[in-house]
């Protein structure tokens, strides 16, 4: 919802090295960054923004970065 823009697409990328999988979701919205720090109190009562906390409950790890040179937005990784 946050990082589409009509027009462009989304990508996901799924990985799996043998012991950990790794999902990636790049999109174009680069201002549009997932909140620093734990989700707040309360979330399952929020009409929305759920995602990054089952991503977080799930995940080893998580972040954002910035998506190479070229190719606008930001992609949101976590291992699994």
């Amino acid at each position: 919802m946050h990082g589409h823009v009509p027009g462009r697409n989304f990508e996901v990328v799924l990985r799996y090295d043998g012991r950990r999988v790794w999902v990636e979701v790049s999109d174009t919205r680069g201002e549009q960054r997932p909140p620093e720090g734990p989700a707040p109190a309360g979330p399952w009562s929020a009409e929305g923004g759920r995602g990054l906390v089952v991503v977080e409950a799930v995940a080893r790890e998580w972040g954002v970065r910035d998506r190479p040179p070229g190719h606008p937005g930001k992609t949101v990784w976590a291992c699994l």
